[in-house]
């Protein structure tokens, strides 16, 4: 079960790929001292996520464009205390945030009129129980698109 923090429903965003981001997995893809502040760590990974909400077309993970990304990002642990910027929609993960990853990338599914839905993680047990229409990239992609945003 997950607690939303989302600006708005997840189904009133019909243009565009929603971006969901497993933030544990994409924080941890980089060992710059995350562990000595996940908080820390994750509210820096919010702030370069919301530049990709705000950046328009983008390259995604084989290449194509990305347009209009709407991007969620779920937190679990003592990530869950991140400072949130505008543009990024959050989902605050009650237990697991596997489970809160799986269950925001269905209903994003069935309730968005694109129902293109990009899950970021390197979990291959995570990417197991996603929906089959659900694609997936790793966080290395993303990682490298943000350092570019950020420039």
């Amino acid at each position: 079960m997950a607690h939303d923090r989302e600006q708005q429903d997840v189904g009133d965003h019909v243009d565009g790929v929603h971006v969901v981001v497993d933030v544990a997995n994409a924080v941890g893809s980089r060992p710059d001292g995350w562990w000595r502040d996940r908080a820390g760590a994750t509210t820096r990974l919010l702030a370069q996520l919301a530049r990709l909400a705000a950046a328009g077309v983008v390259d995604g993970p084989g290449g194509e464009p990305l347009a209009g990304a709407r991007v969620h990002a779920v937190l679990e642990g003592r990530a869950r205390s991140a400072s949130v910027p505008a543009g990024v929609d959050v989902v605050l993960a009650e237990a697991d945030g596997d489970s809160a990853v799986v269950a925001l990338a269905g209903r994003l599914l069935e309730r968005t009129s694109t129902r293109d839905v990009l899950v970021v993680t390197a979990d291959r047990g995570l990417r197991e129980r996603l929906p089959a229409a659900a694609r997936v990239s790793g966080p290395g992609w993303l990682r490298a698109l943000l350092d570019d945003l950020g420039e």
